[in-house]
């Protein structure tokens, strides 16, 4: 359980230092987190970290401090169906 809580909060702290690091206004890929914390390019490596990725984007969005877009449009993340970016609030 500590390590799952350790790699959300991880997870978290990737999302919101990701975004500082974009121009004000711009977004992020989850798939860039998960590659991050992965600390590899190789999709069989960062694919698992998807979901834990999309959950902490999720809980950041019940913090208010970030929102789901697709397609430039601001969304609910617990019903999105296909790629979602991240933008700071």
């Amino acid at each position: 359980m500590q390590e799952a809580e350790e790699l959300q909060t991880r997870l978290e702290a990737v999302i919101l230092r990701l975004l500082r690091e974009r121009a004000a206004g711009k977004t992020i890929c989850p798939s860039e987190v998960a590659r991050s914390v992965a600390g590899s390019e190789v999709r069989s490596v960062w694919e698992p970290l998807m979901g834990p990725t999309r959950q902490a984007a999720g809980r950041l969005v019940a913090e208010g401090r970030v929102v789901i877009t697709q397609r430039g449009r601001v969304i609910d993340g617990g019903t999105a169906k296909g790629p979602v970016r991240l933008r700071l609030r």
